[in-house]
Formats: C-alpha cells, sequence, structure tokens
C-alpha cells in the first residue's frame, strides 16, 4: 500500500496554484490522494478543500535559523507518524528531504539541485542550470525524469458553492457580476485606481453587469474606497473584508476577472472564469502555463522587469477594453 506526501514550501499564493497539475499528476501516477504539506500562508486547507486528489492539507512554517530544526523535527514527527511511502518534493529546500530521511521513507524523490540531493533516493536529478526554469517548468522536468506523466499543465481548482464556510450573502448573489483584483504584494504590479473606474464604466456599457467587486486586502482597503467614493454609479462593492473562500466564491460567480498579477488572477483562472492579467512591469511568459489572458501596453517587451509602478501607465484604459470586448467577440 502507498501512502504519498507531496511538499512545497513557497508562501505565495500563486505559486501553489502553479504547482497543482504536478500534485495531480503525482495523485494519477499512484491512483491514490496525496496528504500536501504546504506553507499556512497560501491557505491551502481553504483553497484546496475540494479537490479530490488532496486528501490532507497539512502547514509547515519552513523557518530559519534555530526554527529550522524545530520545523525539521515536526516535520519528521508527521511523516514517521503517518508512515508514508512516498515523499515528493517540489521544489529545491533541505527540510522535508531530511526529515523524510530521518523518519525513513522509503522513496524520497525530488529536484536534488545542490545538497538536497545526498538526501534523496531518487537516481535522477535536476541540474544547478535547471534552478533558471520557471517553477512550472522544474516540476515538470522532475516528473518527466521519473517517468510520472503530465496529462494537464494548467491548475484547476474546484469549489462547492454551498460550503458551510460561505457567506449566504455571497450564496445568494443571482446578479450578472464582474469582478476586479486592483492591489498586489508587489506596488509596481499594481494598476491605477482611477483607470479601474473608467474601465468599469466603459465595460457596463456592453456587457450590462449589477456589480463589480473589488477584489483586495485589508490593509489595501483605501484604494477600493476611493474608486467607491469617486465613482457616478452605483456599480461597485469592497470586497476587502471577504475571507478566501468567499473571495473565491465570488470569482466563480464572475462573468470575468480583470486584474493585476497577483494571487487573485491566478485563483480566478484556476476556477475557469475568463481572467485578464494587467501586465506592464513584469513578464507574461511566466504564465504560458495558466488560462491566464494577458493584456499588455503596445509597446510591451517580455521578460524585461520594470520595478516603478508608473510604468503599469503604458497600458492604457482603451487598450485594456478593446483587448477584452475583443476577447468576448471572438468567444462568442
Amino acid at each position: 500500500m502507498t501512502k504519498i506526501c507531496v511538499v512545497y514550501s513557497h508562501s505565495k499564493v500563486g505559486d501553489l496554484i502553479w504547482q497543482l497539475p504536478y500534485i495531480k499528476s503525482i495523485s494519477e501516477y499512484h491512483k491514490d490522494s496525496v496528504t500536501l504539506i504546504v506553507h499556512e500562508y497560501t491557505q491551502a486547507k481553504k483553497i484546496l478543500k475540494n479537490c479530490e486528489y488532496i486528501n490532507l492539507v497539512e502547514y509547515n512554517q519552513f523557518r530559519k535559523k534555530l526554527f529550522y530544526w524545530i520545523d525539521i523535527f515536526n516535520l519528521y514527527l508527521f511523516l514517521k507518524n503517518k508512515k508514508f511511502t512516498h515523499v515528493y518534493i517540489l521544489d529545491k529546500i533541505n527540510r522535508p528531504a531530511i526529515s523524510a530521511r530521518l523518519a525513513k521513507v522509503k522513496n524520497i524523490i525530488g529536484p536534488g539541485i545542490k545538497q538536497q540531493k545526498k538526501y534523496l533516493t531518487c537516481d535522477n536529478f535536476l541540474s544547478d542550470e535547471d534552478w533558471k526554469l520557471n517553477y512550472s517548468e522544474q516540476s515538470q522536468k522532475i516528473l518527466k525524469i521519473n517517468n510520472i506523466p503530465i496529462f494537464n499543465k494548467f491548475p484547476d481548482i474546484q469549489i462547492n458553492l454551498e460550503r458551510n464556510d460561505i457567506l449566504p450573502k455571497i450564496k445568494n448573489i443571482n446578479d450578472k457580476i464582474i469582478s476586479f483584483g486592483i492591489d498586489s504584494g508587489e506596488e509596481y504590479k499594481m494598476w491605477y485606481e482611477d483607470y479601474f473606474l473608467e474601465l468599469a464604466e466603459k465595460l457596463q456599457k456592453i456587457i450590462k453587469f449589477n456589480k463589480v467587486y473589488l477584489i483586495c486586502s485589508k490593509k489595501n482597503r483605501p484604494m477600493s474606497n476611493y474608486i467607491i467614493k469617486k465613482s457616478k454609479y452605483n456599480l461597485f462593492e469592497d470586497a476587502s473584508d471577504l475571507d478566501l473562500v468567499n473571495v473565491m466564491a465570488i470569482l466563480k460567480k464572475s462573468e470575468i476577472f480583470v486584474g493585476n498579477n497577483s494571487g487573485p488572477l491566478n485563483l480566478s483562472a484556476a476556477l475557469g472564469t475568463k481572467s485578464f492579467g494587467l501586465i506592464a512591469n513584469d513578464a507574461i511568459s511566466e504564465l504560458k502555463f495558466s488560462k491566464i489572458i494577458p493584456i499588455t501596453p503596445s509597446n510591451y517587451k517580455d521578460n524585461v522587469w520594470n520595478r516603478d509602478r508608473k510604468g503599469m501607465k503604458e497600458l492604457t484604459v482603451q487598450k485594456v477594453y478593446n483587448d477584452i470586448i475583443s476577447n468576448l467577440n471572438n468567444n462568442k
């Protein structure tokens, strides 16, 4: 009997979402659901609650210094008690590999870059040069060299809209809505509030939606408040108070999502909502294994990073509007 554990240490929601096709591929290869160990910041217990190929999500903080050994010990105890036969590690950190060795797991598979290979049991590893690949490409290669087929490279997330942790006011949304992801953890990726305001008023004439839900963190609530107060129309609804499950429900119910290159954009695309990513200052090549539809300035150059938010002004409202309408018309 096999018992499978998959470990991924990155803390960003978007990074975890990009790994879902490979976690699912491991599950399909072994014909059994997997246990997933991730960082608590991903909120994976909420996001992945309805994913059938994951039977349990466990959190580990993956800390440094003194806490490094505490986290190794906690992970060792978990792996030992659960008696896993296989541990797959989808990034280069040593901690889960050391813990799996201490727990005497027979099959420990990972990229094996640098020191990690000393603790793995597999024979095939990525090269140090492979660390230049993006996270999706690294995982694809890990599975390929270990003869695990990948049938779909695009993230997919299921959500039951009748879950008990979804608020009644969200469950009862029956109107036609769209959603905007107006903030980001990195300021240079954020389109301007006035642009979102203008875009909504232009789109409403064509799409005829009832509400635009403004998705942002509580910290950036002033952004949504600014848009709501400045609007001449009763179009906007602040979603900054909602937890991630209720944000997911809104994204699932939305006709379209338009937003900055951040977690909600990745979530929306994985949920199957038509999702337009506003990108001027970072690379769209990183999105090639996603259903995200990137919208870029006319003079955009890929793989050029600009850490100044002013670069987002190159992406005009008219360009975004035209690209969205063109896409919607072409897919009728």
